[in-house]
């Protein structure tokens, strides 16, 4: 198992509850919006148990941040104010969505328009 030396130096939700901004030890920060958090929240909910189950989230556009509570030396667990609170989010999974957060993101726009579903 490889280890993700990667440590994020802050983790900051903004007032609006609806921006987490993240800053690593490699100098880069990435800037989340909690629609994209809660849409690619590695919970088995959302991801599957294969990638063949990843399921597309809708209707997560005003989704905010309630909670946030580390887990050990190597996540965070986001809480949402729809409810979902299964998603540990480790640094190695942030700093993934963060650094390919275009094709991701362009990723979920063109799942939702091929469902008729809507952000």
């Amino acid at each position: 198992m490889q280890i993700f030396e990667l440590e994020p130096t802050e983790i900051k939700l903004n007032k609006a509850k609806d921006q987490l901004n993240v800053a690593f030890d490699d100098g880069k920060a990435f800037e989340f919006s909690t629609e994209y958090l809660r849409v690619m929240s590695p919970s088995a909910e959302v991801q599957g148990h294969s990638p063949d189950q990843r399921k597309t989230v809708p209707g997560k556009q005003n989704v905010k941040i309630t909670g946030i509570e580390e887990v050990g030396l190597y996540a965070i667990c986001l809480t949402f104010d729809d409810g979902h609170d299964t998603g540990v989010y480790s640094w190695k999974h942030l700093y993934e969505i963060g650094k390919n957060k275009e094709f991701y993101w362009d990723r979920y726009v063109k799942e939702l328009e091929e469902q008729s579903l809507s952000r």
